[in-house]
């Protein structure tokens, strides 16, 4: 086993919303870690000086991807495992798609060995699209959880959702069903669980409640969805304005509030339709959204219509955010995808700050912030995880900066979204070679 191994190739290091570090014609130089097969990044320097540097070298390997992108692995917060079947049916709207067509495909993995299957080919799917990190939503099922940790590359957080109410009988749980399998899974897990009530309308208060504090007692994440659209935002505060100590509740947020399920760890769906209040409360929670802009694009482009995320409110607000493809709904599990989407709308209603470096900054940093696991990974800074993919990206010009190198590497054609994950030709996670 080599104790250093070099990625030579044209090196991207997203920093923030504005900024990338770009290292054309470089080296990534990974060390391995005393009794480990781990790679951390030990420096990056200009592909010239690579004979000179090997002479301090006495045992390494050279991975030779020279004219190809080098970019940090992706990090997608909020999507279905579950739903992969579903993900390009026709979609209606938002409760009758949930109804007519995901809710019958979760139900199937009520069979183990069905999800055992399902697990092991969606793990293919998410080497091929070069995501190994976010977090993910499995159905009712402690063993959706249980076989997406013992299958998925890379590093996830985990949680299968709680449905007590307003749910078909196929998924319908009892609240100590519910309960027992969140206070099981919290303490097996702890920080690589999610707390996971799917939504206000499917989960009773005081089982969110109960699991907010399981939550607490094992430093688990929380993730549900929030003002998807106004239809479900009209459907919940109609639904808890008659259930005992909710009747004055005046918005969504306020709910999970009450609840307990706001907080730092805690992710929350979509956020579109959100008043000041929420925002605020939002934000002192130090709450964060996942943007999902192919999940809720237009119906023509496979997405729900469901609207647009204002980013200009949310960083006006300062709530942190960052990008994911919320399959099912998403059409399209690859996360260069969803920054196509992303650029696409938003430059569409007129949003010029919105960039390729904003892009791959909210698909990979971002969300290992918001993870909790951004000082290990989401860019090429010294110290950090040698994950890394490598991208076909065609003749790079010398003389382009980040953001041009981006969008070449990165922008697609309508017609070629299902191809998308082809731009991608190799996965190393910790330093290592992923394969298919």
């Amino acid at each position: 086993m080599s104790d250093f191994k070099i990625f030579i190739g044209n090196i991207i290091s997203p920093i923030s919303d504005h900024y990338a570090n770009y290292f054309p014609d470089s080296c990534l130089l990974a060390k391995r870690q005393a009794n480990s097969n781990e790679y951390l990044i030990s420096e990056i320097f200009e592909s010239r000086h690579l004979r000179q540097k090997t002479k301090s070298l006495n045992n390494y390997e050279i991975h030779d991807f020279t004219g190809k992108l080098i970019s940090p692995t992706f990090c997608d917060i909020h999507f279905h495992w579950v739903q992969d079947e579903v993900r390009e049916m026709k979609k209606d709207d938002l409760l009758e798609w949930l109804k007519n067509h995901t809710w019958p495909a979760e139900a199937l993995f009520e069979s183990e060995e069905y999800t055992f299957k399902k697990a092991k080919s969606f793990a293919q799917s998410l080497l091929k699209s070069g995501t190994l990190s976010g977090a993910v939503y499995g159905s009712i099922h402690d063993h959706s959880v249980e076989l997406a940790f013992d299958s998925f590359p890379g590093d996830f957080i985990v949680g299968n959702v709680l449905m007590t109410m307003n749910s078909p009988a196929s998924l319908l749980q009892s609240k100590q069903d519910a309960l027992s399998s969140v206070s099981k899974l919290g303490n097996k897990y702890k920080s690589r669980y999610a707390i996971t009530p799917r939504f206000a309308i499917t989960t009773h208060p005081d089982v969110m409640e109960a699991s907010s504090k399981i939550a607490q007692d094992h430093d688990c994440f929380i993730q549900t969805h929030l003002c998807e659209t106004k239809q479900e935002i009209e459907f919940v505060l109609d639904l808890y304005s008659k259930i005992p100590g909710f009747e004055k509740v005046k918005t969504y947020t306020e709910i999970y509030e009450k609840c307990g399920i706001l907080g730092p760890k805690s992710i929350l769906g979509h956020g579109i339709y959100l008043t000041n209040d929420e925002l605020k409360m939002l934000k002192d929670s130090s709450s964060s959204i996942a943007h999902c802009p192919s999940s809720n694009a237009p119906v023509a482009q496979k997405g729900l219509g469901s609207g647009l995320f204002d980013i200009d409110l949310i960083n006006k607000h300062d709530i942190s955010w960052a990008l994911a493809s919320d399959i099912g709904a998403g059409p399209y599990l690859s996360m260069i995808d969803v920054m196509n989407s992303f650029i696409s709308q938003h430059r569409t209603v007129g949003r010029k700050n919105v960039s390729w470096t904003m892009a791959l900054y909210r698909s990979t940093l971002a969300g290992e912030k918001i993870c909790d696991n951004h000082l290990q990974r989401g860019n090429f800074e010294v110290g950090k995880q040698a994950n890394l993919i490598v991208i076909d990206s065609g003749k790079i010009n010398k003389s382009w900066d980040a953001e041009v190198v981006l969008r070449h590497c990165f922008e697609i054609s309508y017609s070629n979204r299902s191809q998308v994950d082809e731009k991608i030709q190799s996965v190393f996670w910790n330093g290592n070679l992923l394969t298919t």
